[in-house]
């Protein structure tokens, strides 16, 4: 989740598009990177120099996704294609595509399998010090709002852990880690990222954000499922990110997984009804 300016290129978005909670002197400023479709399109060396690199190396892209650079090329890619013209969801051979829309990973949803999905363990550091109560109390709330609308989801902590919790201990699946960066709030993972790109890094703006922990969590959390965010859709009329995946529901302003400075209806993040439809869709509940 971003917090505060606008850190990544989204070449064939709209304006802010990266930054996901941003503060109120960046919410509705241009992404210095954003190119429409029909623009000039930065070279890859332009786009690679605009978008924030990380302390662990990885490039952040649509304001809380990491990759590394072999991928970087990749979504470059992507999006010159789609701002040279190429459609993106709209419309296809079997008319309009309409919530809640899940990650793609070579042709296939990028989902945990029904044996992970009821097991997805991990910890919470102990370098978070007096914030990590802030932190275990939010990943617990932030979890149960998925567990209550899909019964075969369930994240388990496992504070054992905790000492350790790092991505190469192997107890865990991730480990919840405090970052020092001013750039987001939080960041996450999908289920396709390799074990060394499995974890979820949290900042000290979690608890001066202006939104509850718990949301913020939920959101990350969402992404650690396989969601994408739901401004990444036409509909939302900003915000482009790619067109990588498929819909689950139909749009959703609403949505936990959609930016309030995207054209979002929810200020709060909180969960609505059309997520809860599309994550039991998808993994049953």
């Amino acid at each position: 989740m971003k917090h505060t300016r606008p850190i990544t290129v989204a070449i064939a978005g709209g304006a802010a598009c990266a930054a996901l909670l941003a503060s109120p002197a960046a919410q509705g400023a241009p992404d210095p990177g954003a190119v429409k479709p029909g623009a000039d399109v930065p070279t890859y060396a332009e786009f690679r120099e605009a978008t924030y690199r990380d302390f662990d190396g990885q490039y952040i892209v649509n304001g809380d996704e990491p990759i590394d650079a072999e991928e970087l090329r990749a979504y470059y890619n992507r999006m010159v294609s789609t701002a040279d013209g190429e459609s993106a969801h709209g419309e296809d051979a079997q008319g309009p595509i309409n919530g809640l829309i899940v990650n793609q990973d070579g042709g296939a949803d990028d989902v945990w399998t029904a044996g992970e999905v009821g097991n997805l363990t991990y910890c919470v550091s102990d370098d978070f010090g007096s914030m990590k109560s802030t932190v275990v109390a939010a990943m617990a709330d932030g979890a149960a709002e998925w567990e209550a609308a899909s019964s075969a989801i369930d994240f388990v902590y496992d504070s054992s852990a905790d000492a350790d919790c790092v991505t190469s201990n192997d107890d865990v699946l991730f480990p919840v880690e405090p970052v020092n960066t001013s750039s987001y709030i939080a960041r996450a993972f999908f289920p396709s990222s390799p074990d060394y790109e499995r974890n979820v890094l949290v900042a000290d703006s979690l608890t001066t954000s202006g939104w509850d922990p718990a949301n913020i969590m939920a959101h990350e959390l969402g992404h650690v499922l396989g969601f994408r965010h739901e401004h990444t859709r036409p509909e939302a009329g900003t915000c482009f990110e790619d067109n990588n995946w498929r819909p689950l529901t139909p749009y959703d302003a609403a949505s936990i997984m959609h930016y309030p400075q995207c054209n979002g209806a929810s200020q709060d993040l909180t969960m609505s009804a059309t997520d809860r439809s599309g994550v039991a869709d998808l993994y049953g509940g």
